[in-house]
């Protein structure tokens, strides 16, 4: 398969490796030097996108445009998803989109909602929500953070919304999970969802050791999107 990839910092070097360990082959690169408009996608089969939030979008409706489906990883855009959706409609196209495209943090995902589920009846049980990354990350909290947080709002009707800090707890209402966002130099990412009740604490946490999970996955979900049509996030690959 021919993958372009739609930005080429740390992570799209390693999905780049990842890609070609698996057989596949690097079609193009787009970065500062190559903007999307120069690009050639002539000879592409799916497109990896990893950049800046504010140019998602305009990768996203590009590589739509164009018929080339496209998996996305950057973060901090999905305001803007509803028209997304309405093109990748008229275009007939393919996105799949992840706010983490760890394997390990997916199966996170679905674990954090049925605890959420299981404490539900148990309102002295106080959710929060710790996310580390690197000093580079532009978002706070994390994509994967606010994709938690949905969770517990989704599963667990004691809350209704959430609400973030840089590095110390916010003060929250009682229908609110707090989160708190630190950055720490080279740490990839650490999620940490923590209840506690005056009596005990129920703690669960997922720890990336390096950015090479975040890679084969969106590599492994450019294998699954070939000859797909529509809009789709990483629980339709474990689910399938």
């Amino acid at each position: 398969m021919n993958i372009a990839l739609i930005g080429y910092g740390k992570m799209g070097k390693a999905i780049e490796e990842i890609a070609i360990e698996r057989g596949h082959k690097i079609s193009c690169i787009v970065n500062s030097k190559n903007t999307i408009e120069d690009a050639d996608f002539s000879n592409t089969d799916v497109a990896i996108e990893f950049s800046k939030p504010e140019l998602a979008t305009k990768h996203i409706i590009h590589c739509l445009n164009n018929s080339i489906p496209i998996i996305v990883g950057t973060t901090a855009w999905h305001h803007e998803i509803e028209t997304i959706k309405t093109i990748c409609s008229e275009e007939n196209g393919a996105i799949l989109y992840s706010s983490n495209f760890s394997l390990g943090v997916n199966i996170f995902f679905e674990i954090n909602k049925k605890l959420a589920e299981l404490l539900n009846n148990h309102s002295e049980y106080k959710a929060e929500i710790e996310e580390i990354h690197h000093v580079h990350k532009l978002d706070a909290p994390s994509g994967t953070a606010i994709e938690i947080a949905k969770g517990i709002i989704r599963y667990n009707q004691n809350y209704d919304d959430w609400k973030c800090e840089i590095g110390k707890l916010p003060t929250v209402s009682e229908h609110e999970v707090a989160i708190i966002a630190k950055r720490e130099p080279e740490v990839p990412g650490t999620h940490t969802v923590t209840y506690s009740s005056e009596i005990d604490t129920i703690s669960m946490s997922h720890i990336a050791h390096n950015r090479k999970g975040f890679a084969l996955g969106s590599v492994i979900s450019a294998e699954w999107i070939k000859d797909k049509k529509g809009i789709f996030t990483m629980s339709n690959i474990l689910n399938s």
